[in-house]
Parts: structure tokens; C-alpha cells; sequence
């Protein structure tokens, strides 16, 4: 029997033991010890537990009769430099077993959203230190981002020169916006938001809450303002959503298109206030960003009605000039619809 397999064997008839108790019984070195538990972790075979000086090692048998030796939380603060998010998940992954429990599609979503989330907050965030909080309790997972930096609304608001924080959520929902265009495509928070159950999104008094069960989406102005980003992200662990469905949602594949991000969707009720869709330069702002794509569906759910102007705007200007872009509607009420049919009735006159 080599001595990895003794070292094996010696933990399935132990259950849980230290590489101190390994190294006295196999008569090795510490550093033998370290070499070959990694080559068991890796083969998952077996999981370490607790901190560096505490750490301990079991076996897959002894956590199946012994659930509760798993901790369901994962608590960690970063200093922001030099981080790279694959190296902060592998982390995880290796101090978190419960991750590894997962079932694929859960753990390949969360392994996306983890890694979208903490990466704008490193290239973005211009924060000193990034605190991660990552749970398995019951059927929930979870994640927490947080930190204390410029703020994603307003870095959005900034760089893009836009009027308010408001602006800069409705931009983020329609994918495609980002401050780095040579580093990243803009589409991490949109798919992220729509991966999960629930997706929330605070800085400095607004948060942006998408839940994909009900569905529905929110912006909320808040009576305490968090200073920086604070993103949080659930899914059931029964869920059986799969990553490449909700990239396929929001992909032309029936077109000549490239498997690329080319659809969006747009709440229309989240571009106004009172509710009341009426001038033409609320159809502009909705529309600004629009031709980066090539099927747009607009959701008209709790929107009474719409201008002439805002759908003339919409569904003739806009069409004209973007004849190749297919617009589509969804939960329109009698009176958007009469609307919308009058101006393409007009485009076509003209």
C-alpha cells in the first residue's frame, strides 16, 4: 500500500483527522503530508475544514452522516489589489465545500455570478477592500458583494454622461452598458441579473431588484444611503435553470446572427415616474442604446397608455432608421396598442 493510499484509508477509518495526527502516524514529513492531502482535495475524495492553523480533513462518508460539521456561511474580506476573481473562486470553492455539493447547473450559474459580480468590483469600484459573503441554507445559496467604492449607478452616470442615477439603472437593464468598452462587452450585470431568483443592487439610496420568479423588476430609492456597491444574488439549489437558457433567451438564433447578445428587453414602466408615457423625449431615452441590437421586445405591463409622440417616435422614427431591427410588444393594454398599430399605420403612409 503506498503511502497516499495510507493517508486515505487513515481518514475514512478516522473520519476527521489533522495533518499533524497524519504525519505522526504514517511517519512522513509535514510537507509530504500537504502534497499529497492536495492530490486527495483535487480528486475530491477528501474536504479540508477550518482556518490554516485549525484545518482538519474528512472524508466524503463521515460529512454524509455528519452534515452539520459543514459551515453554511463563508465570510471573507479582501484588500482590493492585485485580485483576480478565478483565484478568490477557486478560494471559495476549497474553504466552501458546500459549493462542490451543488448541482451542476447551480454551481456553474453561481460560478458566473460570482465571477461577473467581483470583477466589476475590482476593475470598477476604486475600493480599498472588497468583503464577500457566500451561504448554503437549505435549498438557498447566496451571495453578498459589497464594497465602499465610487458606486456602480454613479460611475455609470459619470462615465457615460448621463443626468441621474435613474438614467444609469435604466442603461444597465437594457445590457450592453459598460465603462470599459475595450475590456468588457456590458453584459455581466444583465445576465447575472437574470441567472438567479433574486437579484438586488444598492448604492448610495437606489436599488435595482430583479426577481425572475414573480417576475418582476423594481428601483427603489432607499432612506439610508450605502456608500459604494452592495450586490446580492439567490437561487433555489432545486432550481433547474441552466446558464445557456438564459444566454439563449436574449439571442437571435432563429436569424443570421453570430450566437451573440442581440436581443434585449425593455420594461417600459421603468422610464417614467408618474407611470404616463407621453412625450417624445421619453421615447428617445428609452430608446437610447437600442441599435446595438437586433430584436428589441418592449414590456408594456402596468403602462395604461403611451402618446402619440412617444409611440410615433418609437415605431416610425426609430424604424426608419433602423429598418434591419425587429421591435416587438408584449402586455399591452387596449389603449397602447391602439396607439402603437396608429404609428406604424403612419410609417407605412409615409
Amino acid at each position: 500500500m503506498t503511502n497516499k493510499e495510507k493517508i486515505l484509508q487513515l481518514i475514512i477509518q478516522n473520519g476527521r483527522v489533522t495533518s499533524g495526527e497524519i504525519t505522526k502516524k504514517i511517519e512522513v514529513s509535514r510537507q509530504y503530508v500537504n502534497l499529497v492531502i492536495s492530490d486527495l482535495i483535487a480528486e475530491k475524495q477528501v474536504i479540508k475544514l477550518g482556518g490554516t492553523r485549525n484545518a482538519f480533513y474528512v472524508s466524503k462518508e463521515y460529512i454524509s452522516k455528519n452534515p452539520e460539521i459543514i459551515p453554511s456561511v463563508l465570510k471573507k474580506k479582501y484588500k482590493n489589489e492585485l485580485l483576480e476573481e478565478h483565484k478568490i473562486l477557486l478560494e471559495i470553492e476549497e474553504k466552501f465545500p458546500r459549493i462542490a455539493q451543488l448541482p451542476e447547473n447551480i454551481k456553474s450559474i453561481f460560478t458566473f455570478a460570482f465571477s461577473e459580480i467581483f470583477n466589476n468590483a475590482i476593475e470598477h469600484s476604486q475600493s480599498k477592500s472588497i468583503s464577500v459573503e457566500v451561504s448554503v441554507r437549505e435549498k438557498d445559496l447566496s451571495f453578498i458583494v459589497n464594497d465602499s467604492g465610487v458606486g456602480a449607478f454613479r460611475n455609470i452616470m459619470k462615465k457615460k454622461n448621463l443626468k441621474s442615477e435613474m438614467e444609469a439603472i435604466q442603461d444597465l437593464l437594457k445590457g450592453k452598458t459598460t465603462t470599459m468598452p475595450k475590456s468588457h462587452s456590458g453584459e455581466g450585470i444583465f445576465f447575472t441579473s437574470k441567472a438567479g431568483d433574486v437579484f438586488i443592487l444598492d448604492s448610495f439610496g437606489y436599488r435595482l431588484s430583479v426577481n425572475t420568479i414573480k417576475p418582476n423588476v423594481a428601483i427603489h430609492h432607499l432612506p439610508t444611503r450605502k456608500r459604494g456597491t452592495r450586490v446580492v444574488f439567490r437561487i433555489n439549489t432545486d432550481s433547474a435553470r441552466h446558464l445557456n437558457d438564459v444566454f439563449k433567451k436574449y439571442t437571435n438564433l432563429a436569424g443570421e446572427g453570430d450566437y451573440g447578445f442581440d436581443k434585449t428587453e425593455i420594461r417600459i414602466k421603468l422610464f417614467t415616474a408618474g407611470g404616463v408615457h407621453i412625450s417624445r423625449s421619453q421615447a428617445r431615452r428609452v430608446l437610447a442604446g437600442l441599435e446595438k441590437f437586433k430584436i428589441v421586445l418592449f414590456d408594456y405591463e402596468k403602462v395604461p397608455m403611451v402618446g402619440q409622440a412617444f409611440a410615433d417616435e418609437i415605431y416610425r422614427v426609430f424604424q426608419e432608421l433602423h429598418p434591419d431591427i425587429r421591435l416587438e410588444n408584449e402586455n399591452m393594454s387596449e389603449g397602447v396598442k391602439f396607439m402603437i398599430e396608429r404609428a406604424k399605420n403612419e410609417a407605412k403612409r409615409k
